[in-house]
């Protein structure tokens, strides 16, 4: 099989949407594996939430790497995965994009923000001088080994500066190499459309679902990423452990007909690891 970068270089060149919901596990990648998304996307906001933090830049690159590769491990799908600032300068940015690349990655997003970051959607946000971003870019550039490997500059100026500072840091990101564009923080239709066409030509990726994908493509979006996956988990865990304390049980689990305990360990590769049993003479006990 062809590598996962090389495999997302060519989904990019296809000119159709590549579709990658939010995980920050292995096991969800494998969900989105079985369910035929086209790549996974290894969302920062994730990734520190199941560690039980906020996405305020608490996680270190040591920590988002792992988790990477954890993911990337999982499935065979292509990985894109958030970089946060790239952990530092110019040079900090150039061991990040290798530790990635070691971890399996096929692509990251380095944004613009000062460190420590926020979420794009939060209130607060502050972005460096769009320069020093440039030389982010330019030495993410310059450090992959595979040139499959793609490189996405997120910028996050729109809260604090506007929008036309946005698009015009979206231009330069590009112009230093980067292979798509990711503008954050898109909170409506109109917003989402300004953004299509404005960087008309530009390959681009949307974090969001404000229209359905079919829209999305239409509007001549490269990549989306696409969240909502950990406010179902949320929710779910919310009612499940509130009905466990007033009932003493979790009716929609084990003692649930619907409940298909083969079908979770086969998403999980328990029929490989039977085989390899098998296989290699493995006894039980």
């Amino acid at each position: 099989m062809t590598r996962p970068t090389t495999r997302l270089r060519a989904m990019l060149a296809s000119g159709k949407l590549v579709i990658a919901p939010f995980v920050w596990d292995g096991f969800g990648a494998r969900v989105a594996e079985r369910a035929g998304c086209h790549a996974v996307y290894m969302t920062g906001f994730g990734t520190a939430a199941a560690r039980g933090f906020p996405d305020v830049g608490l996680l270190t690159m040591t920590e988002m790497v792992q988790n990477a590769a954890y993911i990337a491990a999982a499935v065979e799908l292509p990985l894109i995965a958030d970089a946060d600032t790239g952990y530092g300068n110019p040079i900090n940015v150039h061991r990040t994009v290798r530790e990635y690349e070691r971890a399996g990655a096929a692509a990251i997003h380095i944004e613009d923000q000062v460190w420590p970051k926020k979420c794009g959607f939060m209130e607060g946000k502050r972005v460096i001088p769009a320069e020093e971003h440039v030389e982010k870019v330019r030495a993410a550039v310059a450090a992959r080994t595979d040139p499959d490997f793609v490189v996405i500059a997120r910028t996050d100026a729109y809260a604090p500066l506007g929008w036309d500072e946005a698009m015009r840091r979206a231009r330069l990101y590009r112009a230093a190499g980067a292979d798509l564009v990711f503008v954050d923080g898109i909170h409506t239709e109109a917003e989402l459309r300004h953004y299509a066409t404005d960087l008309s030509g530009t390959p681009k990726l949307y974090n969001g679902g404000l229209l359905p994908a079919a829209e999305v493509e239409a509007l001549g979006f490269a990549v989306q990423i696409v969240g909502g996956t950990l406010a179902v988990v949320h929710e779910t865990y919310r009612r499940a452990f509130a009905e466990l304390m007033e009932h003493g049980t979790i009716t929609p689990a084990l003692h649930d007909p619907r409940f298909d305990f083969d079908a979770l360990t086969d998403v999980l590769g328990l029929p490989d690891i039977r085989r390899q049993e098998r296989e290699f003479a493995v006894t039980e006990g």
